[in-house]
């Protein structure tokens, strides 16, 4: 499912107006056989979205600071989603910009899962949402990638079992692609 959703776009339509966002850069989880998932001890009240039906948005806040946004795409029952890591804003540039005030640039408007929620206003409160459906939130077909253009390696910031995984999939020289970041803890600076 993580290669069919680059170059898919996200729209989300709020009082303010739409913005919409090509994938670029996305990372799969595979529930509770993966240690890098939320899912991977269980259903919880927290993760019980995953265990859903595909097609629906698990929405997490992460860290104590940002949204994230994933797309069920496993069996009900079996929990599995992809995380939806950075894109183009293709729709709403104008509204994105007025909520991502300190990007720079264009580029970097959605480049990153939390500048992508941002970009979008994804909260908690779509925690479930249909994106298949004709909702607020929703999956549009976009324009199809070729094979060549697609990247796969390690997931950002997953460490332990599973790290080196090739599960990211970003289109290759997309300037919307997040910077990558290996996984674990940082080792200390020695001091000179």
């Amino acid at each position: 499912m993580a290669r069919d959703l680059l170059g898919r776009v996200v729209r989300h339509r709020t009082a303010e107006g739409a913005v919409a966002v090509r994938l670029s850069e996305v990372e799969a989880y595979a529930g509770q056989a993966d240690p890098g998932s939320h899912a991977f001890r269980g259903r919880t009240p927290r993760t019980a979205v995953m265990f859903g039906p595909p097609g629906h948005a698990y929405v997490y806040f992460s860290y104590g600071m940002h949204w994230c946004v994933n797309l069920v795409c496993g069996p009900e029952g079996t929990a599995s989603a992809v995380l939806l890591r950075a894109g183009e804003v293709v729709e709403g540039l104008e509204l994105a910009r007025s909520r991502r005030p300190a990007a720079r640039r264009d580029v970097d408007l959605a480049r990153g899962p939390a500048r992508l929620t941002q970009a979008l206003a994804v909260t908690g409160a779509l925690d479930g949402a249909d994106v298949c459906g004709s909702g607020e939130l929703r999956l549009e077909a976009g324009e199809p990638v070729a094979d060549e253009a697609v990247a796969w390696g390690p997931r950002v910031g997953v460490a332990g079992a599973g790290a080196p995984t090739p599960w990211r999939a970003r289109l290759v020289n997309d300037p919307t692609v997040s910077a990558y970041r290996v996984g674990g803890r940082r080792s200390p600076r020695a001091k000179t």
